[in-house]
């Protein structure tokens, strides 16, 4: 099937392999650092899953962010650090702590947000509505191919 394209296989891969959202995290990077931000694309994204629901396992914060279990602890230990989360055992099961943000944690997407928006937008200049519906199209078919 792939013979029927006229494919730069480095671009492919290269595009598969991460370098747009390396770009993108980078972008989002500076922009946090340029409004006195000092979080990282990574802990974003750990945030925005605890600000659409709040104590959860590091596990679900695993899934829900494609992180492994190793990156998290240290990703959720330096949060920690900076008092956007703490660990709280869980009541129905005291082997399992649940990951709650702080009033910090909760109180920085007011600020964050606009900062995220404001780098996709740069991010997705001159490209239409449908340019993106098709891309995220076949960006799941490739994920959904590869993860069955």
């Amino acid at each position: 099937m792939i013979e029927q394209f006229d494919l730069d296989i480095r671009l492919v891969f290269a595009i598969l392999n991460g370098k747009v959202s390396a770009a993108i995290n980078r972008s989002l990077y500076r922009n946090f650092r340029a409004n006195e931000q000092s979080i990282t694309p990574e802990q974003w994204t750990v945030l925005l899953s605890l600000w659409k629901k709040d104590g959860v396992t590091q596990q679900e914060l695993c899934t829900a962010t494609f992180k492994d279990k190793p990156s998290m602890t240290r990703l959720i230990d330096n949060m920690e650090r900076q008092h956007l989360v703490v660990r709280i055992s869980d009541k129905h099961d005291r082997r399992t702590n649940l990951i709650h943000l702080t009033k910090t944690g909760r109180d920085l997407e007011e600020k964050i947000r606009p900062i995220v928006i404001q780098t996709l937008r740069e991010a997705l200049k001159d490209i239409s509505a449908e340019e993106l519906r098709i891309s995220q199209e076949v960006m799941l078919k490739i994920f959904s191919n590869i993860t069955e």
